[in-house]
Parts: structure tokens; C-alpha cells; sequence
């Protein structure tokens, strides 16, 4: 019988005949907890197949579990002798049921739970049970702490850990909904590193998409594996505890020999300790334990330095000695550098924060190491020395070499690297003189200097100002310059005059004295028609730089000379200065009409375009501009709305 129909025309027997709903309801319920009981294999399965789509009904749920129908399905569990299918549908029931939280899972029987936790731990379990008992056994975790103990008892994490092998991803989620509830609840450190390895091997480096469900598992796996040093990071150091005053001093001794120091005086062994202190860039020489008072970084800070001391003794020798050889201004103080750094550290991984509903950003890097942070830093420390003198810094720019340190780790971990070895070639990479240029870009990108319709834009504008460019050549042209003579003397003394016509047809050019400012056309003797000209030689291949070859080798990038009639004329020129020569080379190319190539054409040519923009944008300030244009709307069926002026009023 169809029990979904038989749903649907009682609530339609509710519209119209004013039936309550709890009625109808409740004769759903009824039929469907006679069903269940049926001898009939068939008969029961309908049953619960349709109590699963109407049981996401509250009115009906009540119904049904005001007639003890969940203890029905509890005993199908218990029992188990159904077959898979119908086991699915009766556990699906439930967990529907149980969803509207009219019967707590504390009621539940012990039989229960071990029942539906060893369908977890089966080996070669159906794949349907296995995935809707994890969802039931995730909402007993995190329902009760009572019910965590007995599953955490009861579930083997190896069991449990292999559901993330397989190819199933649906149940690989679930298996691990069902771990961050075990791990957000016990925080046992052996249960996470374990867990941690099967996530790197299985999901981090699977070929397979990882999905939202899955991405937000991973986001708090992570978390709660980083919260782990939060109560070191907010914990003070304390002067009192030997442990840690050791600790403090291991820092020194590992890096600085004190040989005999038994034997010397208190005073003269607390004056070394001092100098020492300094050395390693404690602000506090006599107390450096002050230093670590401030929380965050707290202890956190001295875990990191000390195992950086530890683990990598040589990078940690030569990076304290380096900057102790080096004059007082310019050293980058290790101690300081380290706590901050281990600051920026916590903060880019947001260690201390709770994981939130919604969170899907996970670092895979974070799933191959143990010792996450520590290993973190001992990358990152040496990436601040580095960065340090490549930015030539002193004392004074400690703020500022930190804000680069901190956007290199930042913008190196929003790439995803999967391996600390990956994070590291990466970051190193991306040094001081890179990050400037991605500055640089991202300006460009937040003006919209280089968005797609702008760049259009650019380019029709183009034409116009580069007419502007040459026009500015020419007049240049006309309005003439000095040139002095170069002979194979060393004397200099001679100057000619070159200007062009106003009409833009003849060159004209002549010696003059030096006192002679802007002399007439008229007083330059000789004339080159434009017209006869033929090429514009520079540098090496003007005829005047190969006669006087490896001697006048300075003048090479301010020579240029034309050719005119037959190629045994040609007039040269040497430049005075480097802009002489781009306005009087690209003039000349205007004349022969080819394209301007030099360096102050193409500067002049990117201020021109920038400010142009900027003037046309003027009114389009804090207004996006897309990169596709809005799409033109179609014309109207007709143009009957147009008013006719022609016919005059009645």
C-alpha cells in the first residue's frame, strides 16, 4: 500500500473537510506502525521506506513517537537479523525521528548503541548502514558526554580511520563528521596524530575534489589540532620556575662558550649573561624572562625559539653571530624578532579561535608535521633574516621588515603548498623586491587602471596622444638646437645649428658662434629636403662613430645621423644630452613616417595615458566598473508609446 498517497490525500481530507491534522497524522502513524510489525518482509520494508519521507514532519513524528513507534525501530536494530535494506531504512527512520529532539539520546539502551557502533566497525559492513549509523553515532557525541564515553569506548579508531580510504565520498565525510566530533570532544593527542596522518594520506594528497562538507572537517581538524599551544601561547613566563629560567639560559649557552664560568664571581658572571642577552636581542639584558610576560606570544614564544636552537643548531649559530658582528643599528635582534614572529604566527593561523560553523579554509601544509608551528617558524625566522638585509634595514624598520615577513607567510599559504618543503622554496621566493612589484600590481588592479574596459580604453586613446607626441617632435624640430662639432682634435670648439622648416619640408643647418641663441632660418647656409632623406642611423652605425672607432665610444648613445641622396652624404650629429637625442631621433622618424621607439616617448606616452583616465574616470570614483559590459536590451515589439507632436489637441 502507498503509504506517501495515502499521506498526501489525508492532508488534502484536512484542507477540505476541516479534519485536524493530527488526525490524519495520527492514521498515517497508526498504519504505518502496523506495517512495520508485518510478518511480510515486503510489506515492512514499504513501511519504513515511506516513514522515512513523512517522518521530516513534526506533527507526524509526534504521532508516531507518542505511540512508542521509535522503541519499535530501536528493537530492529538491536535484533539486526533484517536484511540490509531494511536495517537502512529502520536506522534513516530513526534518525529522522530523532532529528526534532522530542525523545533525548540519553534514553537510549546500551544494546543500542554498541549495536549501531558495530556496524561502524565492521570490515566488510554494507555501505548504506555504515554511513547513516555514523551520522546517528555523530549526533549521541555531541548530545551528551555520558554517550561520548561509551562510543569512544566502543568505536575503533583504526575502523573508524579506514572509512577515510575509501573511494565513497559520501562516506568518507561522514566517518569524518563522526572523528571531529570524537576529536573536538576529547582532545587526545594520540587520537589527533593518528587522525592526521590518514587525512594527509588519504584526502589531502587524493586526486579526488575535496568537497564543502569535507573542507570544513578539515578546517576544524586543523583548528583543533593548532589550538593545542593556545594555553602556552596565553600562558606568562614565570621567573620562579627553574624549568623555564633553563629553558631561557639553554638559548645562550647553545651559542655562546662561557668557558670556566663556575669559577667566576656572581657579579661578573650576571655582567656576561647580560652581554650575552643583548647579543641574542632580549630588550631586558638583566630580565630577559620580561620579554616573555606579554601573552600573546607568552610561552609559545621561548617554545619556538628553543626548539629553532635545538633542532637546527648551525642556522640558529649563524644567524645570532651574524648579527652580532654587525654594527648596532643594522643587526637584526633574534630574541625580539623571534617573539614577534611567533606572534604573527599565531595570528595568520588564528590559534586561540574557535572553529566556526561555517569555516572551509584549511592549510594542507598542517596535516604533514607533527610539530606544526615550530617547524613553521624555523622556516620563517630565517625568511626575516634574509628579508632583513635584503631590505638593508635597521633598527629603526623592525615594524616595517615585519609587515613584509608577515605578507610573504600570508600570501606563500593562500597557494595551498601541501609540504613544508613545497612552503618553503615558495616563500623564499617570493622576496623583498617581488613583493614590491605585487604591491605595485595591486594598486594598479584597486585604482582600475588595469581593468579590462579601462585597458580598451587605454588603447583607443592611444592615437590620439601619441598625434599629440609627434606634434610636440616636430615643433621641437622647428624650433632648432646646437650641436657641437667633433673632430678627430681634442679640440671641441666648433658649433652648428640644425632646425627644421615651418612647413616641415627642409632641414636646415649651418656653424654659428656660441653666444647665438635661436638663429633665423635664413643665416643656416645649408639644406637637406625631407624628402631626400633616406634612413636614421644610430649608435655603432653612424659613419662618424666608425671613423673614430674605440675613441669615441662615451658618445655612442647620443650619435645618430642621416643619409640623404646616394649613401656616401650623410649629416651627423652628437647629442648633448639624452633627451636631445629622443626628441630629435623620434622627430626625425615622424618625418620618414615610422614609429617612434625611444624610452622618453614611451614614459611621456604612460603619463599622458594616466592622467587622461584619471580625468575621465573622475566621475566614476568608488563605482566598480565590470569587466563585460551590461548587454544592450533588446528593441520594443513596437513604437506605439511615441507621442505624435503632428496632430493637434482637440
Amino acid at each position: 500500500e502507498n503509504y506517501a498517497l495515502q499521506y498526501a490525500d489525508g492532508v488534502q481530507t484536512y484542507i477540505t473537510e476541516s479534519v485536524s491534522l493530527s488526525e490524519v497524522c495520527g492514521r498515517c502513524a497508526e498504519d504505518l506502525f502496523k506495517g512495520i510489525q508485518s510478518s511480510d518482509a515486503g510489506v515492512c520494508c514499504d513501511s519504513l521506506k515511506q516513514l522515512v519521507s513523512v517522518s521530516t514532519d513534526i506533527t507526524f513524528a509526534q504521532e508516531f513517537i507518542s505511540r512508542d513507534g521509535h522503541s519499535l525501530l530501536v528493537r530492529i536494530v538491536e535484533e539486526a537479523q533484517e536484511t540490509h535494506l531494511i536495517l537502512t531504512h529502520a536506522l534513516t527512520a530513526f534518525m529522522e525521528l530523532m532529528d526534532h529532539g522530542i525523545v533525548s539520546w540519553e534514553n537510549l539502551s546500551t544494546i543500542f548503541i554498541k549495536k549501531v557502533t558495530s556496524f561502524v566497525n565492521e570490515k566488510a559492513g554494507d555501505a548504506s548502514v555504515q554511513q547513516v549509523s555514523l551520522d546517528i553515532l555523530e549526533s549521541m557525541v555531541l548530545s551528551s558526554r555520558s554517550l561520548f564515553q561509551q562510543i569512544r569506548d566502543e568505536i575503533i579508531l583504526e575502523r573508524l580511520l579506514s572509512h577515510l580510504q575509501v573511494s565513497n565520498q559520501q562516506l568518507q565525510t561522514k566517518a569524518m563528521a563522526l572523528l571531529m566530533a570524537l576529536l573536538q570532544t576529547a582532545g587526545e593527542a594520540d587520537r589527533i596524530n593518528m587522525a592526521f596522518a590518514c587525512v594527509l594520506q588519504n584526502i589531502i594528497h587524493s586526486s579526488g575534489v575535496v568537497g564543502d562538507e569535507m573542507a570544513h572537517h578539515l578546517y576544524v581538524l586543523q583548528t583543533v589540532r593548532l589550538n593545542h599551544v593556545e594555553a602556552r601561547m596565553r600562558t606568562p613566563l614565570d621567573s620562579f620556575s627553574q624549568e623555564q629560567r633553563e629553558a631561557l639560559h639553554s638559548l645562550r649557552q647553545a651559542v655562546f662558550e662561557m668557558e670556566g664560568e663556575g669559577s667566576l664571581s656572581n657579579e661578573r658572571r650576571r655582567s656576561l649573561c647580560a652581554k650575552e642577552f643583548k647579543k641574542l636581542g632580549f630588550s631586558n639584558n638583566s630580565n630577559p624572562g620580561q620579554d616573555l610576560s606579554r601573552t600573546p606570544p607568552g610561552l609559545l614564544a621561548l617554545d619556538t625559539m628553543t626548539y629553532f636552537a635545538s633542532r637546527y643548531p648551525d642556522a640558529y649559530s649563524r644567524f645570532v653571530l651574524e648579527n652580532s658582528s654587525r654594527e648596532d643599528k643594522h643587526e637584526c635582534p633574534f630574541a625580539r624578532s623571534s617573539i614577534q614572529l611567533t606572534l604573527i604566527l599565531c595570528e595568520i593561523l588564528r590559534i586561540g579561535e574557535p572553529p566556526s560553523e561555517t569555516g572551509s579554509s584549511y592549510h594542507p601544509i598542517f596535516f604533514a608535521q607533527d610539530r606544526l608551528v615550530e617547524e613553521l617558524f624555523c622556516i620563517c625566522i630565517q625568511l626575516l633574516n634574509k628579508t632583513w638585509k635584503e631590505m638593508r634595514a635597521t633598527q629603526e624598520d623592525f615594524d616595517k621588515v615585519m609587515q613584509v615577513v608577515r605578507e610573504q607567510i600570508t600570501r606563500t599559504l593562500s597557494s595551498k603548498p601541501t609540504s613544508l618543503e613545497l612552503f618553503k622554496n615558495k616563500v623564499n621566493a617570493l622576496n623583498y623586491s617581488e613583493i614590491l612589484k605585487l604591491r605595485q600590481t595591486e594598486r594598479l588592479h584597486q585604482e582600475e587602471t588595469l581593468a579590462p574596459p579601462v585597458l580598451e580604453l587605454k588603447e583607443r586613446l592611444k592615437p590620439e596622444l601619441l598625434e599629440l607626441i609627434k606634434q610636440q617632435r616636430l615643433n621641437r624640430l622647428c624650433h632648432g638646437t646646437m650641436f657641437r662639432k667633433i673632430s678627430t682634435r681634442r679640440r671641441q670648439d666648433k658649433l652648428w645649428y640644425c632646425r627644421l622648416s615651418p612647413n616641415h619640408k627642409v632641414l636646415h643647418y649651418g656653424d654659428v658662434e656660441e653666444e647665438t641663441d635661436m638663429p633665423p632660418i635664413e643665416a643656416l647656409q645649408e639644406k637637406i629636403p625631407v624628402a631626400d632623406i633616406k634612413a636614421l642611423l644610430t649608435g655603432k652605425d653612424c659613419p662618424h662613430m666608425k671613423e673614430n672607432k674605440g675613441k669615441q665610444t662615451k658618445m655612442l648613445d647620443l650619435a645618430f645621423s642621416i643619409t640623404y641622396d646616394v649613401e656616401e652624404y650623410s649629416l651627423n650629429f652628437i647629442a648633448s644630452s639624452r633627451t636631445d637625442f629622443c626628441l630629435w631621433t623620434d622627430g626625425l622618424n615622424v618625418l620618414l613616417g615610422k614609429e617612434m621607439s625611444s624610452e622618453s616617448m614611451r614614459s611621456e606616452l604612460e603619463i599622458l595615458l594616466s592622467m587622461e583616465i584619471k580625468l575621465r574616470l573622475l566621475d566614476l570614483e568608488n563605482v566598480p566598473i565590470p569587466d563585460i559590459a551590461p548587454p544592450i536590451p533588446k528593441p520594443p515589439s513596437n513604437f506605439n508609446f511615441c507621442y505624435d507632436f503632428s496632430q493637434a489637441e482637440q
